[in-house]
């Protein structure tokens, strides 16, 4: 099966069992973070594993299910866990997600991560709008272009959009909620840094690192998706210099968590008012 037969078989399934809703906005949720999924009314529920040719999410904290339904009174479909690059998919899996959000017809695509943050300003917890990022994964668009999606060579000058970020900041000044903003560096993993890794991203302009969002950011501007991007901040690097100091999956899922509600809020209202 071609790539294109793949999003095109997978895209079918998920229209069977929709019900003819049509989603405006999709959703990634990523580690820690499908509690906002809990805030999605009428919600259907779809199995990755129930998809023809779609991947399964591995990764600690992803539940690996489409969730369709109504959030910020707005039809959302959002991935209940991503697929990563480190899980030993191909990037046209890890992105298939997002050309079927594509295929049901999304205007906006809305994606969270947890990231260590490398800015030694940066806390535990704290909410870091994406501005921009760098990508030091395989670009998904590598290959045959798929020219129904969008051009051989799609601009990245804005692949956060503008209008989305200055919204998101108004909801967070409005609601008491203290934002950062900063740029996003995207790596294979699945290890996590080393101190020297930390230093280095940080002397090259990242603010926080993680190991996903890009390839799915890359392959909605592609198809000129206008997206929104936000990280969770769950470990530092100054934290490093503990001798003790040791980087924990399970501990950072938690901080994620914890900080789920006010990324749920900001996203709810920034839905609300598209």
């Amino acid at each position: 099966m071609t790539n294109i037969e793949a999003i095109h078989a997978a895209s079918h399934y998920v229209k069977e069992h929709i019900g003819g809703l049509s989603p405006e906005v999709g959703i990634v949720l990523g580690s820690g973070l499908g509690k906002l999924s809990d805030e999605i009314k009428d919600p259907i529920t779809i199995p990755y594993s129930a998809i023809p040719g779609f991947p399964v999410s591995t990764a600690i904290g992803h539940k690996g299910n489409y969730i369709i339904g109504t959030l910020g009174g707005k039809t959302v479909i959002a991935m209940q866990g991503r697929i990563h690059y480190y899980e030993g998919y191909p990037m046209n899996l890890v992105t298939l997600p997002i050309r079927v959000m594509k295929v049901l017809g999304i205007k906006y695509l809305f994606v969270s991560n947890a990231a260590g943050g490398t800015n030694f300003d940066y806390s535990v917890g704290d909410l870091m709008i994406i501005k921009d990022h760098i990508n030091l994964l395989p670009n998904p668009l590598i290959g045959q272009n798929l020219d129904e999606f969008g051009p051989r060579f799609p601009d990245m000058t804005r692949p956060y959009e503008p209008s989305l970020i200055k919204k998101a900041e108004e909801i967070a000044e409005k609601e008491g909620i203290k934002l950062r903003k900063g740029v996003y560096l995207a790596l294979s993993g699945p290890c996590y840094e080393t101190p020297a890794e930390y230093g280095f991203y940080r002397s090259v302009g990242a603010d926080a690192v993680g190991m996903s969002t890009t390839p799915e950011v890359i392959v909605a501007r592609h198809s000129s998706i206008p997206c929104f991007g936000m990280s969770v901040i769950t470990d530092v690097a100054h934290a490093t210099d503990d001798e003790d100091y040791v980087t924990d999956g399970e501990a950072i899922v938690k901080a994620a968590d914890a900080a789920a509600d006010r990324m749920s809020l900001i996203f709810r209202k920034l839905i609300e008012s598209l």
